[in-house]
């Protein structure tokens, strides 16, 4: 068996849309990656469908942010409706785009989405992508990290050296196994059948957006996909065999009130249990965890691929710092801190929303349906805050996601920012602050902005901003003083 070694800064398990945006987030930052991934190319078939401004913008600081807006839908709202069609919730999305610099909803298609991600990988000549591979052990020492691994194909062997490990392999992660790490389950899990279908020519009588039928007698999604594609999710109740009901006699079956096999071809229909579970641990010592690996969210708020590209975000240029010696391998800490509160935000309110779907007692969906007539609820894209890490002893609006201001050459703040640090604020104060501060600046490479983006200041009620490379508030600022004060949050080595 032939036996070759690869020295890098970090090895990343899996290619799919997280393990693909933070490879190339940390050849933005300029650190060199491998990426081992089963499977030889982008994986074919539809998964994940609607991805966020905020994803979005951080595909933005990976500089592939327009070619992935060329392929992407307007997603306008999501309907709840009973079994009678009468409207119980009617969820509008925003066509335009928002706070993030991008509209907040939007459909898409993933193999497209990972075709441009791996594509963009090309740029950096420290990646190397060993396709057709699988990881079968993991040993560390004071120095790094070694994967071991076995092509698929012939069974030969390889090794990957690195300083740090991350598992982007998914919710069945090997990686999470290896480091022993429990997953807390947060909902019963349920099966639902997911059907992807092809359209032969556009269909009439399909609704545009989401469409949650709430029957009783078997709760359905229905989902208008991009490039005519259309997708369904049948939930299974007592009395299905989960082995033949994803058999296109069934699948068609149960599409008929929709529309027919002439009407569409089935590109894919599988039984999956949708788990709402996060991993007690997402890390230990050089190896992490990240997307599905670390916490797994039922589909119904859209939100599984978005939560693990923020992790991306947040994890990148923490590693980043730690490889060129910024700050101490202590920042990684804050990374499983910061992202875990902030995804079982987004968990629980999954779980709540598929609450509304999943009703199967029918005196229980009388009285659900009564309730949502008598008392309609508004529904809004809900933005946490990440958990206290860097910013634990900071006041809000510390923690929270930052808007993307235009900047007064027309050019957008993340454009100028790339991995870094912003400073954003009245130059009368970054004037004002002491040499020590303007040294910490230094150090960090941060980038300052005086006397831009007021109009979201002036929102915030601050004079100042300290925006990280994430796009997360580290700090705000009324003053010198207390802008110095917050500079000193940033997580430099002391000397």
């Amino acid at each position: 068996m032939t036996m070759s070694q690869v020295d890098v800064d970090v090895a990343i398990v899996g290619c799919g849309p997280v393990g693909a945006t933070l490879a190339n987030l940390l050849g933005i930052a300029g650190l060199s990656v491998t990426v081992v991934e089963r499977h030889t190319g982008p994986y074919s078939l539809p998964r994940a469908t609607h991805i966020d401004g905020e994803a979005m913008r951080v595909l933005q600081t990976a500089g592939l942010a327009q070619e992935v807006a060329a392929t992407l839908g307007v997603h306008p709202r999501m309907q709840f409706i009973n079994a009678q069609g009468r409207l119980l919730i009617d969820w509008s999305r925003p066509t335009q785009p928002g706070p993030t610099g991008w509209r907040d909803s939007n459909r898409f298609h993933q193999p497209q989405l990972e075709a441009i991600l791996r594509h963009g990988l090309e740029r950096f000549p420290g990646h190397t992508m060993l396709s057709g591979c699988e990881i079968d052990g993991i040993d560390e020492d004071e120095n790094g990290v070694v994967a071991r691994y076995a092509h698929l194909a012939d069974g030969t062997r390889g090794e990957v050296r690195a300083r740090y490990i991350v598992g982007c392999d998914g919710a069945n992660s090997q990686v999470r196994g290896w480091i022993g790490s429990a997953v807390e389950v947060h909902a019963d899990p349920a099966q639902w059948l997911v059907v992807d279908v092809l359209l032969a020519e556009p269909v009439s009588t399909l609704a545009s957006g989401t469409v949650q039928i709430c029957d009783p007698a078997r709760p359905i999604t229905s989902i208008e996909c991009v490039g005519g594609r259309h997708r369904w999710e049948i939930k299974l109740i007592p009395g299905d065999n989960a082995a033949t009901f994803a058999d296109p006699e069934n699948v068609w079956q149960k599409l008929k009130p929709w529309l027919t096999p002439q009407q569409a071809r089935i590109e894919r229909a599988v039984v999956y249990t949708f788990r709402a579970a996060i991993a007690q641990s997402w890390r230990r010592g050089r190896v992490l965890l990240g997307g599905d690996a670390a916490h797994q969210t039922p589909p119904f708020l859209g939100q599984g691929l978005c939560a693990g590209i923020r992790d991306a975000a947040n994890l990148a240029w923490k590693l980043q710092w730690v490889l060129k010696g910024l700050a101490a391998q202590s920042l990684l800490v804050s990374y499983q801190q910061e992202q875990s509160s902030h995804v079982r935000a987004f968990i629980r309110e999954a779980v709540r929303i598929g609450d509304i779907l999943q009703v199967t007692d029918p005196d229980a969906a009388v009285r659900r349906d009564q309730e949502l007539v008598e008392r309609p609820q508004m529904l809004t894209s809900i933005r946490p805050s990440l958990g206290p890490g860097l910013h634990a002893n900071w006041p809000a609006p510390a923690g929270t996601l930052s808007q993307q201001p235009v900047l007064s050459d027309g050019r957008r703040m993340d454009d100028v920012a790339g991995l870094r640090f912003v400073v954003l604020g009245s130059r009368e104060i970054l004037d004002g602050v002491p040499p020590a501060t303007r040294e910490v600046w230094r150090r960090a490479d941060a980038l300052i902005l005086p006397d831009e983006g007021t109009a979201y200041l002036a929102q915030l009620g601050f004079r100042c901003v300290i925006v990280r490379p994430d796009r997360y508030i580290l700090a705000a600022a009324n003053s010198a003083a207390e802008l110095a004060a917050a500079s000193a949050l940033i997580p430099l080595m002391r000397d």
